[in-house]
């Protein structure tokens, strides 16, 4: 390292960025940087191997650089590279490709999604369509190997996951070709595109895509057969895989962005949540739906046909209704909003809601997505938590400015970290009920509602990948504890344990925004400006807890 260390810095963050776009080729893409464009993810072990390697000396040539003679922003750059490429090297040092079979975000459900978001702007690009397919196809054939591998050293994926996955991928494959779902979702292209395209898009997906998927579902099916290669069901959380617990530990600490707290722990603070929320239920309930009884208002908001939508065309005006309000509502809470717009849009496929960022390049807004496939499994209480959740002021705030600022590294836009970026989230639900954007009783109940549903999260996923809960008993307690119908649990309760240590992370961040806020205020006293803690917390990108603390402790002191 020079003795210019603000130089060493930038240089090193510029590199980790053009790093990470390089091996993660279809973010980049969706951001609008198309310098990989033609490029899809490498699934091998030595490409893991090897990330693990680079990360690791990222870590360290951060931690390397002096910060003494660095600004605020420099340090914090230093800080976050260093959490950052740490974090990403413990989850990929899990090995979770060896067992990963997802009927719920797996590369079967997810790569069509993705590829309809992923924008071709230039004939260019579109050439590299051609090109990516093909690697998606690769894409399969190396999650295969790795399965292969898993199983062979003991390290099996569940066996609902398997069955369910089998389902989906016999149903692609079966499709004719002209339906396929990966061909389906490829955007159309843009004027100049040769005359060929198509064609070629289309042999693309019919040499490499499907037989790739063939491969994939191949290793799936053998580990079917096999009367050890799947996990039942009372086995299905991380701690019936070899090395599970360290596994686990890692991953709880990638997702809440804390060293601090154990899986009991973890477990225990889900367990309190679940008991104050029962109280206000108890409070609102007689308002809503006439009574106080735990049982009878969570019955209620399950059954009752005028507490649900109907209609697939209500759940997305509404939703556009509700995001409305919110951006006028928005500037006596927040001193930055973002330029980018927030849209609605629907989908038939993947989770229930989620929200997808700006383009890098202006080219797309910031959309929330509302599964419209079901709309009788929408209670009418919970769209508009959802809506501010992954919208406004959810996750369009948060990632929409992030996307935005100015005289920050690349990366400090674009990565987040799940517990800043899911305690955002939810913490801006409750924020929402101060700013007086739900429109009654009966929305602050799916205010409630959603809460729960995040409390038990923090139960359930410890309990079953550290305490040995089996998946009924996750089930069972969600539908115990929250007003969600099983048609809603279980698909909840399955994408915990597709995705160990995620659900941790909304309530935990969300506990600790409100903690950085309570003391904020407790020092400033009458000088505590809530705009000015938001800021705080929005105007420097995502980071991790600990970091975020520091900063809210500078930019918040007590007055003198």
């Amino acid at each position: 390292m020079s003795e210019d260390h603000a130089a060493d810095l930038e240089q090193l963050a510029t590199a980790f960025w053009r790093y990470h776009l390089e091996t993660e080729p279809t973010e980049g893409h969706l951001l609008g940087d198309y310098t990989y464009a033609g490029f899809f993810e490498d699934a091998t072990r030595a490409a893991e191997d090897r990330r693990i390697e680079a990360l690791r000396t990222f870590a360290s040539d951060a931690w390397a650089i002096e910060p003494g003679d660095l600004d605020d922003q420099q340090r914090l750059t230093r800080l976050v590279l260093e959490a950052t490429a740490t974090a990403e090297a413990d989850r990929l040092q899990t090995r979770l490709l060896d067992i990963d079979v997802d009927p719920v975000f797996g590369p079967q459900v997810g790569i069509p999604v993705v590829l309809g978001m992923c924008g071709l702007p230039t004939p260019a690009v579109a050439e590299a369509m051609v090109e990516k397919l093909h690697g998606i196809g690769r894409y399969f054939g190396e999650l295969a190997d790795r399965l292969d591998e898993g199983r062979a050293a003991g390290r099996t994926p569940m066996r609902f996951a398997v069955d369910a996955a089998l389902a989906q991928l016999d149903a692609a494959l079966a499709a004719p070709l002209d339906a396929d779902p990966v061909l389906t979702a490829v955007p159309s292209p843009p004027e100049g595109v040769a005359a060929d395209w198509w064609e070629r898009v289309a042999g693309a997906v019919a040499d490499a895509v499907r037989p790739g998927m063939a491969r994939y579902r191949e290793a799936i099916a053998r580990a079917a057969a096999d009367p050890d290669g799947a996990r039942p069901d009372d086995r299905a959380g991380l701690c019936w895989v070899p090395d599970g617990e360290r596994a686990y530990a890692a991953l709880l600490r990638y997702s809440t962005t804390t060293t601090t707290l154990s899986a009991q722990q973890i477990h225990d603070i889900g367990l309190q949540q679940v008991d104050q929320l029962a109280e206000e239920y108890r409070a609102l309930g007689p308002e809503v739906v006439g009574s106080s009884d735990l049982a009878t208002i969570f019955e209620a908001l399950r059954t009752d046909p005028a507490l649900h939508f109907t209609r697939a065309e209500d759940l997305v005006s509404a939703s556009e209704v509700a995001l409305a309000r919110a951006w006028e509502a928005l500037p006596a809470w927040f001193e930055t909003l973002p330029q980018a717009p927030c849209a609605v849009g629907s989908t038939t496929t993947g989770a229930k809601a989620y929200y997808f960022p700006p383009a890098a390049d202006g080219s797309r807004g910031g959309t929330f997505f509302v599964n419209v496939d079901d709309p009788t499994s929408w209670g009418t209480f919970e769209l508009e938590s959802m809506a501010f959740h992954e919208g406004v002021p959810g996750h369009h705030l948060q990632l929409a400015i992030a996307g935005e600022l100015d005289g920050v590294p690349e990366f400090r836009k674009h990565l987040h970290h799940q517990a800043y970026a899911e305690g955002w989230g939810l913490y801006t639900e409750r924020l929402a009920d101060e700013m007086g954007l739900y429109s009654g009783p009966v929305d602050r109940m799916g205010m409630l509602a959603a809460d729960s549903m995040r409390a038990c999260r923090l139960v359930v996923d410890t309990g079953m990948h550290a305490l040995g809960w089996s998946r009924q008993q996750a089930v069972d307690y969600m539908l115990a504890n929250t007003p969600l119908t099983l048609g809603m649990v279980q698909p909840e309760i399955d994408r915990y344990l597709g995705n160990p240590g995620q659900a941790t992370s909304y309530m935990v961040g969300r506990l600790e925004l409100l903690r950085m806020r309570a003391e904020a205020q407790a020092r400033q006293g009458d000088a505590f400006d809530v705009r000015a803690f938001h800021t705080a917390v929005l105007d420097s990108g995502s980071m991790p807890l600990g970091v975020l603390d520091e900063v809210v402790q500078r930019r918040l002191p007590t007055p003198h």
